[in-house]
């Protein structure tokens, strides 16, 4: 025990330093003073290369900023809520392609105007994850009532009537449900009930869909985690039903953890521990190389996606809290030692921030890294095999 506290110890201290270093940075480079939001095609030095805004990001840096600040005393700083609420104000005047219609853009240009739609309901999230963080810190019932409304139009996207999100409904496309659908929806649902019980009622019956349909995903007989599987909870023929991410079922995993300890439920909490972080983990780990690999297929074929063997961040990022997660839960101290595994990796081949080109790391695997904060962004940071 006195070893494990050691070991956490250690990896805080680490963290803590790597995310003040990401946090200046983005602080200090990211910010349109001029038309509001956040720039993210930032260089390692902080040079613009791109100003397009990318809905999912603006989102994303809006709550971890309203994150940080309520809850780590450090952070509590009036620069950065003042920020926080720069960009929430930008996603309200020009997310929405076409208000009062609740359709966000996936790209804006600098000034908003919308470049690009996505047919999927991700947008929509992020634009409530940022909205509800916002009411969280300041308290303006407007943030609150934004995060609401668009709650319940994704929740009739997902459950009633999918057609305002553009999608064509062809003869041969398969009727599938990606693991990342109810995923997200989960995470709002935890999102919006925190500290409220009236809100975290109201949604347990959504929670408990979602969950239901998360657990669908793990087929053949519990030995393989898919990520596409039919609407009645089977698995799909051919390339599609065979794909594996196994980043995303990390991701799930932890999203069930929290969802296992608000029920109160330890058997769930094991059998998560089983089949969302041991099983993925055990199939996607490169033995040779190390990391997690982006795709695979479930037959041990190759994957249909050019890049199934590149180590993106995200994965490691999203392993990492799963770990850690079910050790705090657990204690079990073989969950400790993946995540010191994962971590040592993912610190080693994948920092937030380098100040140099892509180059050769030790080991010889090549590492890019595009500057963002691995707890805000997903950047092009891949490594080879």
């Amino acid at each position: 025990m006195e070893k494990a506290q050691e070991t956490l110890q250690a990896w805080k201290g680490r963290v803590e330093q790597e995310l003040d270093r990401v946090m200046a940075f983005w602080l200090e480079h990211s910010h349109d003073h001029e038309h509001g939001g956040f720039f993210s095609c930032l260089g390692r030095g902080g040079q613009l290369y791109d100003d397009l805004k990318y809905v999912w990001l603006q989102g994303r840096q809006v709550w971890m900023y309203c994150h940080l600040y309520r809850k780590l005393e450090r952070f509590r700083r009036p620069e950065l809520l003042e920020a926080a609420k720069a960009g929430g104000e930008f996603l309200l005047r020009f997310a929405r392609v076409a208000p009062p219609g609740q359709k966000c853009a996936f790209v804006l240009t600098r000034a908003g105007s919308p470049v690009k739609v996505q047919r999927t309901i991700f947008s929509e999230c992020f634009y409530t994850m940022a909205m509800d963080e916002l009411w969280k810190v300041t308290g303006d019932a407007r943030y609150q009532g934004e995060a609401l409304d668009m709650m319940a139009q994704i929740v009739h996207w997902v459950q009633e009537d999918p057609a305002g999100l553009g999608r064509s409904q062809l003869a041969g496309t398969p009727a599938s449900e990606p693991m990342a659908i109810p995923m997200m929806l989960l995470g709002l649902v935890e999102q919006l009930g925190e500290e409220d019980e009236g809100l975290a009622r109201h949604y347990a019956e959504l929670g408990d869909w979602c969950a239901h349909r998360i657990l669908q995903h793990v087929q053949r007989d519990g030995q393989a985690v898919l990520e596409n599987i039919s609407e009645d909870g089977r698995e799909l023929p051919g390339c599609l039903g065979r794909h594996q991410n196994p980043g995303h079922a990390l991701e799930a995993g932890w999203f069930l953890l929290r969802y296992a300890l608000r029920k109160g439920d330890p058997a769930l909490r094991a059998h998560v521990i089983d089949k969302f972080l041991l099983l993925p983990f055990r199939s996607g780990w490169d033995p040779e190389h190390g990391g997690l690999f982006y795709f695979q297929d479930a037959d041990g074929l190759c994957p249909t996606q050019l890049e199934w063997s590149m180590k993106l961040w995200w994965p490691h990022s999203e392993a990492m809290v799963a770990f850690l997660m079910g050790y705090s839960d657990s204690g079990d101290p073989v969950l400790l030692r993946l995540f010191s595994q994962v971590a040592e990796y993912t610190f080693r081949q994948v920092p937030p921030i380098l100040a140099t080109s892509p180059q050769q790391t030790q080991d010889g695997v090549q590492s890019q890294v595009m500057g963002q904060p691995m707890s805000l962004y997903e950047p092009q940071c891949y490594s080879t095999r």
